[in-house]
Order: C-alpha cells, then structure tokens, then sequence
C-alpha cells in the first residue's frame, strides 16, 4: 500500500476530498518526522512506538574485497515497535498469506 492508496481509501469511505485527506496524512506524517528529528519518541496508542536509538560504532567489510575493513560511525536510527492491536492482527496470518 502506497501513501496514495491510503488517501484513497480514507476520502472513500469518509466521504471527503482527497486533497483534504492528502493534507491531513501529509501532516500527520510531517509531525512524526519532526518529533523524531527533535530527539522524541512518537507512540500511537494500539498502532506502535518510533524510537530513536544509537547504533554504535562498528567495522564493516566490503563483500567483493573482505579484507578491507571500512569503519562505520556511530548514528541515530529509527526503530519501529508494533503496539498491541497490530500484533494481534498480523499474528492471525499465517506465513503463506505474505505476498512478497
């Protein structure tokens, strides 16, 4: 599902403009992205957690020339916490169901 399919769906069955739908999701998305580039976790009661952590320093190896080691520093990443709701939904598929 793209960003669009979602807008779609939400001004469907909601009854609203698209573009209106657009501006809300876009926005509620920017603001996500802000908080976290503050420094703050975002957390959606039932949907999940975004939390920042610290990826520590480590040695990477180039795969076509393993023994040169390339050191990668240390960065911020955002880690994805599913919350209850979305658990419980996606633990009803079985591995058969995922179209990859």
């Amino acid at each position: 599902m793209t960003k669009r399919d979602l807008v779609v769906r939400i001004a469907d069955e909601s009854k609203l403009n698209q573009q209106e739908v657009m501006n809300v999701v876009q926005k509620t998305l920017d603001y996500i992205t802000n908080e976290l580039a503050a420094g703050r976790n975002v957390e959606l009661r039932n949907f999940g957690v975004f939390e920042l952590k610290v990826r520590k320093q480590r040695i990477g190896r180039n795969p076509n020339k393993p023994e040169n080691e390339v050191p990668i520093p240390e960065r911020v990443v955002v880690k994805f916490k599913s919350g209850k709701v979305m658990k419980e939904k996606v633990s009803t598929i079985s591995p058969e169901d995922i179209e990859v």
